[in-house]
């Protein structure tokens, strides 16, 4: 049990990229002595892509960045994508979504933590970036927008050769059905899905799931393309 705690805890960390301590033990809910492991990771943050510059992006970015997240907001249109309007952000990037998305993969800069959420609600926007988002091994896609942008958006991610298997890694309309309505709370559903897509969760309330409150077994992450 105190071997599958601490891979529990230092896994959590290194998927964050963190450096710090886990603390088990009595302080860390196991019985026995008290026991403090430090993990050192070499491993950057993980990353929030954020396209569109909207008012949604700002919260999301707020949330990405509490959460730990290295947070990128991209927009092509300048008037929008200013560091005053995301002072969260570590970056904003006035550039077309698509092109700005091929160059961090040519850099290198995507992994299997990566996530990318489209808010940008145009097709001339959303359409040629989800065509490569969906092509790469990302941890998390979603797009923002009604069921019947979806539907008009999947048929011509369709007929720019988008295969059926790739569509369904698609997350739109994104985030999780939480009811709430403001930036804030639509931010939240959001960083919720990539939370629980990246280990695994079942998005169940505890309070109906059997079992262990922790899961003991987590579906182990893909190496960096």
């Amino acid at each position: 049990d105190l071997d599958r705690a601490a891979a529990r805890r230092v896994r959590a960390l290194l998927l964050a990229g963190r450096t710090g301590t886990a603390e088990l033990g009595p302080a860390g809910g196991l019985c026995g002595q008290p026991l403090t492991l430090l993990v050192e990771s070499a491993a950057e943050p993980p990353r929030l892509l954020v396209y569109g510059a909207i008012d949604f992006a700002a919260a999301l970015a707020r949330i990405g960045a509490f959460l730990g997240h290295r947070v990128t907001v991209c927009d092509a249109r300048p008037v929008f994508a200013t560091p005053a309007r995301f002072p969260d952000a570590d970056e904003v990037i006035v550039d077309w979504p698509h092109r700005h998305l091929a160059a961090e993969r040519a850099a290198g800069r995507l992994d299997s933590r990566t996530a990318v959420c489209v808010l940008t609600h145009d097709a001339k926007f959303d359409v040629p970036l989800l065509e490569l988002a969906l092509r790469l091994p990302l941890g998390y896609v979603g797009a923002m927008g009604s069921r019947r942008t979806h539907t008009e958006r999947v048929r011509r991610l369709r007929d720019r050769g988008v295969t059926d298997a790739a569509l369904a890694r698609l997350r739109s309309p994104i985030g999780l059905d939480l009811g709430g309505a403001t930036p804030e709370e639509t931010a939240l559903a959001i960083a919720a899905e990539f939370t629980a897509v990246r280990h695994g969760g079942s998005v169940l309330p505890l309070a109906r799931r059997r079992g262990p409150v922790h899961r003991r077994n987590r579906p182990a992450g893909t190496k960096v393309p």
